[in-house]
């Protein structure tokens, strides 16, 4: 018989064991979770069952940039819960609008569609940039994106994504996509034609363990599209919302795309997705042709107006540019005899090791108390939230100091 956790249990002590016991019986096995049950989280920190607390260098996977619960996410969340919190998209409601000018504004784009997650916002991108291929030519319809790259699960957004761990399983998969290799500008040119409508990329690969697009492949990719009629699309799900010290990671590459979209950051933790476009491809989508019954509702936009609001009023822009660029220097230096390469801007890090030992350094470094992430076997990848502080880096960069011994 499986645990049952009672309304006492989760007000009080929950049992790790039984949490544990109730996921493996009904919860569908599609994570490799870690062995840890974490019941409450502050700023940079977590607590688990047994009281213990970690720094977490992780940020729910780029979700919590501006720290677990910050005051002003939860007091926004609170007062919207108590007032309104979903009515439909058939009505207006005064957050979606005043989030949508506010996106607006940090993004110099033009309009917004509202979904629930990253895979929702690729998927809405590509739909937008299907339909407008297709009012220029029947047949221009392809999408061309790099190897490596990751834009979601859905059917469409996995076969966007060029690695074959994830799209393996789901063959066949969606006609119309090409996969180049990133930074290479004539690979990129020979494949986009007459009949390609986007090319949509990640300025930084994040899941790949941190690669960067050169601000001169972004500023080919630009010339490419244009040349070719076609849309140029920058996923900004895991790098955007103030991640590598500008709002936008593409921004210091003077290269503005016509579609762009953004999750993880944008909720401080709610579910929530933007896909933002501007020009001719902020125009194509017409009532009827897309939608979401839970997307844009007042407690999520409620939500993303509060993480705008804290990471303007707090600095945490020059935060995560000074404190990513201390914690990239520690890593090089103090960390120098197991470290092959840093990567990344701001508060995004990839760290390839010398050895396959990054799983090792994820489980050593989650018994010291520090949350961190590996992908694959010997690369290390840091998303914290953007209040850390050089203090907190020291405290990490120690912590890693022993587990990479």
């Amino acid at each position: 018989m499986s645990a049952v956790l009672t309304e006492s249990s989760l007000e009080n002590e929950i049992s790790a064991e039984a949490v544990k016991a109730l996921d493996a019986a009904h919860v569908m096995h599609t994570y490799a979770r870690l062995p840890v049950v974490f019941t409450k989280g502050q700023g940079q920190w977590l607590w688990d069952t047994n009281g213990k607390r970690y720094l977490d260098f992780l940020g729910g996977i780029a979700v919590n940039a501006v720290g677990h619960c910050h005051p002003r996410v939860v007091a926004a969340i609170q007062h919207q819960a108590a007032e309104l919190i979903h009515t439909s998209n058939i009505y207006y409601t005064a957050p979606q609008a005043n989030l949508a000018n506010n996106l607006c504004r940090i993004s110099g784009l033009d309009r917004v569609f509202f979904c629930n997650s990253g895979a929702e916002a690729n998927e809405a991108a590509l739909k937008i940039s299907r339909k407008h291929g297709r009012s220029i030519s029947p047949n221009k319809t392809n999408f061309v994106t790099a190897h490596r790259s990751f834009h979601g699960r859905t059917m469409a957004t996995v076969t966007a994504t060029a690695q074959a761990k994830y799209q393996d399983p789901f063959r066949p998969l969606i006609p119309g996509f090409q996969y180049v290799n990133l930074n290479d500008a004539d690979a990129l040119r020979a494949v986009v034609d007459e009949n390609t409508c986007a090319v949509l990329l990640e300025p930084l690969q994040g899941e790949a363990g941190v690669f960067a697009a050169s601000s001169d492949y972004l500023k080919s990719a630009r010339e490419i599209c244009d040349e070719a009629g076609a849309l140029l699309v920058f996923d900004e799900v895991q790098t955007g919302m103030g991640r590598t010290g500008d709002w936008w990671a593409h921004q210091n590459s003077g290269v503005t795309p016509d579609i762009m979209t953004s999750a993880k950051a944008l909720g401080g933790g709610l579910p929530i997705g933007a896909c933002m476009a501007r020009g001719a491809a902020a125009e194509v989508f017409v009532p009827g042709d897309h939608g979401s019954t839970f997307a844009g509702n007042p407690l999520a936009t409620t939500a993303a107006l509060a993480v705008i609001e804290t990471i303007e009023t707090e600095g945490l822009l020059s935060n995560a540019a000074e404190v990513g660029d201390y914690f990239a220097h520690q890593i090089r230096t103090v960390l120098a005899d197991d470290v092959l390469e840093v990567r990344g801007r701001g508060l995004i890090i990839g760290v390839q090791l010398r050895l396959p030992i990054a799983k090792k350094v994820l489980m050593e470094s989650m018994d010291r108390g520090l949350i961190v992430n590996a992908v694959g076997d010997s690369i290390l990848r840091f998303l914290p939230p953007l209040i850390i502080t050089k203090g907190d880096v020291d405290q990490a960069i120690s912590v890693l100091k022993e587990v990479t011994a």
